[in-house]
């Protein structure tokens, strides 16, 4: 665990070579790759999402490929087809854009629910099935997605299903004074994206040493408090009246596993209280839905999740 640690603590700072702030959405980026887990980035244009995810993908040594989703993308256009080959009389695979290891789906509420669809077999049991042939994506696929919270014209908000494929919803805001100034003194002398060869970010995983962290991972402890903890949570957020729907017992095994990898990368080998308490708000908030009267007083997801943690006593 202090080596996984000490490695994670590298990443950050090869990241950072990209990256002015961000630690919050990096920690959970780090945290959703290590449980097998997707995350939702949701943040307004120009907060470097997209910069965050090539230079995470490039420390973890993973190969990345991005989706811009548009309205008259088709699922095809996302997972390849087979295609005639006249030359050899036969259909060859022609693979989509999810054949990659790091995927960031950018947009993505801007496709039609078909196209969206088209992520949830890959999302949940990694791998894609085109002509009734089911083809493997790898262990170190990860879908990383955004959508931009201000423009709701032609958007497809996500159904209830696809969302609860993401172990993680984050909001990105926009950085401190200090670090603004840090962004526009680092990138203020090019308008295009900043390639990430002239900024010197050394790998520092690689998918091998991935699965060895996966593994050392599922040996963190949860004790049986701790998991009373996480169900009582869990539990409360169908009964809070300001909640139409709470959470589903998924988001409980969801919020452990997210829990272990979480501890492993503060260098322990088991849970505490303080862990899961961190990782609920982002954990919950796309998996509850709010009462139409939370939704009149403008009460908001971050709000109700947190009375929910200060009124569910933690053990000691």
């Amino acid at each position: 665990m202090t080596e996984l640690r000490a490695s994670a603590d590298r990443l950050r700072a090869e990241v950072a070579k990209a990256v002015v702030g961000q630690d919050d959405a990096l920690d959970l980026l780090l945290v959703a790759l290590f449980s097998d887990g997707h995350i939702l980035l949701e943040g307004a244009p120009g907060t470097a999402k997209t910069l965050l995810v090539r230079a995470f993908a490039a420390a973890m040594n993973l190969k990345f490929g991005r989706i811009q989703f548009t309205p008259d993308l088709m699922p095809g256009d996302v997972i390849g087809t087979n295609l005639f080959n006249f030359q050899s009389n036969t259909f060859q695979l022609v693979r989509g854009p999810i054949f990659t290891q790091v995927l960031l789906a950018d947009e993505i509420n801007r496709t039609p629910p078909k196209t969206q669809a088209a992520l949830l077999q890959a999302m949940q049991e990694r791998q894609v099935t085109i002509d009734n042939t089911t083809h493997d994506l790898g262990a170190g696929f990860m879908v990383i997605a955004t959508q931009n919270p201000i423009e709701q014209q032609g958007t497809y908000p996500l159904p209830e299903a696809q969302l609860d494929r993401f172990l993680f919803k984050h909001l990105i805001g926009y950085p401190a004074r200090e670090e603004e100034l840090a962004i526009v003194t680092r990138h203020g002398t090019h308008g295009a994206m900043p390639k990430l060869e002239t900024l010197g970010i050394q790998p520092v995983f690689d998918l091998a040493a991935l699965e060895q962290a996966r593994r050392a991972i599922e040996g963190v402890r949860v004790s049986a408090e701790i998991v009373a903890y996480i169900v009582d949570l869990i539990r409360a957020t169908r009964e809070h009246p300001s909640l139409q729907y709470g959470a589903s017992p998924r988001a409980a095994s969801m919020l452990a596993l997210a829990s272990r990898a979480f501890a492993a990368l503060q260098g322990r080998d088991y849970v505490i209280p303080d862990d899961v308490k961190h990782l609920a708000t982002p954990v919950l908030r796309h998996r509850v839905v709010l009462s139409p009267g939370a939704e009149i007083e403008g009460l908001t997801f971050d709000q109700i999740i947190g009375q929910i943690i200060t009124a569910t006593p933690a053990p000691r």
